[in-house]
């Protein structure tokens, strides 16, 4: 089967970003049809719906998105605007706004689905696992302008998986238990038979091959049921980087866009010259993959085929240095070396062990903490973003 690609001008950005909506009384995520509520409102002004912000799977989630932008600091004021109405429209209705890749202590059994035949058939089909899928998360798109790319920068980019899952681990918790993971998010997602880590595939053709493939044998019906880690989206002409848990404030949303459209630049660049991109062994992925859930920013990641490591840290660091002359160059440099805050005042996932520790265990605590750094669009310790 042949899929179309829409060219996309080349490194142009969009996020989106799942908002979880809370009962600010017993601190669950809220009950019944919550984002109906909200987004009817929202769409009054508009005909149909409201353009940048959707229904997810829960009713107790929204889903906020970007136009196509060209900078970060674009991306970033688009989202702005959008959280705003969501935020205000919910404390009209007696609710909290907050993002984690998993509410602290909510049962997911207690969530209502969304009124969306995409759903109702995902939950058919999947059952269990698509029933438990309480989860959240940050995607980040960029343009490319040819589905010969596209590819090839995937394949590169999985090198780059545990950077963007450790920075952003924000899902400890689950269902009132510490898990022991920095992101306990990304193992959950990977129940789902077409989620979790891509396929290193040789290029477009192949990727159309396994798709119709997929489709024949009726495991999709669509190419959009494919929840990679990181994947090609035809429709938007980008890349999706789609591994980051849910982050908690819009500073922090900053970093995962400055990275994810610096790498990606990177990578456009090095093709024009001839380059062939380098393609990570799939076992070496994966077990950095699960080092990062496992350790967040504290794990040690396997570097080459000998077995030698270096800490995550470490690599974070160089990584921010070896970037900054391309994120001067597209205007995100300060965005980028939030990277280098993050690792100081910790991720998401460190600073609510951190507050359940100061209150004893607490984890209603843990949500007041994520609703504050919300309102504040700065994670805990960092200076509040514009």
């Amino acid at each position: 089967m042949q899929i179309p690609f829409t060219s996309s001008p080349r490194s142009s950005l969009g996020v989106e970003w799942e908002l979880e909506l809370v009962d600010v009384g017993t601190r669950e995520l809220a009950r019944g049809r919550a984002a109906s509520g909200i987004l009817a409102e929202l769409a009054a002004p508009y005909d149909g719906e409201h353009p940048k912000a959707k229904h997810e799977l829960l009713e107790s989630c929204i889903e906020v998105i970007t136009g196509v932008c060209t900078t970060v600091d674009e991306a970033l004021g688009d989202l702005a605007g959008t959280v705003g109405e969501v935020c205000a429209a919910a404390e009209r209705r007696g609710l909290g706004v907050m993002c984690s890749g998993t509410h602290p202590f909510t049962d997911w059994a207690t969530q209502e689905i969304s009124p969306n035949p995409r759903y109702a058939k995902l939950i058919e089909d999947m059952q269990w696992l698509a029933r438990r899928l309480q989860i959240f998360g940050v995607h980040v798109h960029v343009g490319v302008r040819s589905p010969e790319k596209a590819i090839p920068i995937v394949n590169a980019l999985t090198a780059y998986i545990p950077h963007f899952l450790a920075l952003s681990a924000s899902s400890p918790y689950w269902m009132g238990t510490d898990t022991g993971l920095a992101s306990a998010r990304s193992k959950v997602f990977e129940g789902l038979p077409t989620a979790g880590l891509p396929y290193q595939l040789s290029g477009w053709d192949d990727f159309e091959k396994f798709m119709e493939t997929l489709i024949c044998a009726h495991t999709i019906s669509t190419i959009r049921e494919v929840w990679w880690d990181v994947r090609p989206h035809p429709q938007f002409g980008t890349v999706e980087l789609r591994i980051c848990d849910g982050l908690p404030t819009l500073y922090e949303i900053g970093w995962a866009a400055a990275l994810s459209q610096c790498l990606v630049e990177m990578f456009n660049s090095q093709l024009d010259k001839g380059y062939t991109l380098p393609m990570p062994k799939g076992w070496t992925v994966r077990e950095n993959k699960w080092r990062a859930a496992r350790y967040g920013v504290e794990a040690e990641i396997i570097v080459d085929e000998t077995g030698r490591t270096t800490p995550l840290c470490d690599a974070l660091d160089e990584l921010v240095h070896d970037l900054t002359p391309i994120a001067e160059r597209l205007g995100c440099t300060q965005e980028l070396l939030r990277i280098k805050d993050i690792l100081t005042i910790g991720p998401s996932y460190m600073r609510q062990r951190s507050v359940a520790a100061a209150h004893g265990g607490d984890l209603t605590a843990v949500v007041d903490a994520l609703m504050a750094e919300m309102r504040s669009n700065a994670p805990i310790g960092a200076v509040a973003a514009p």
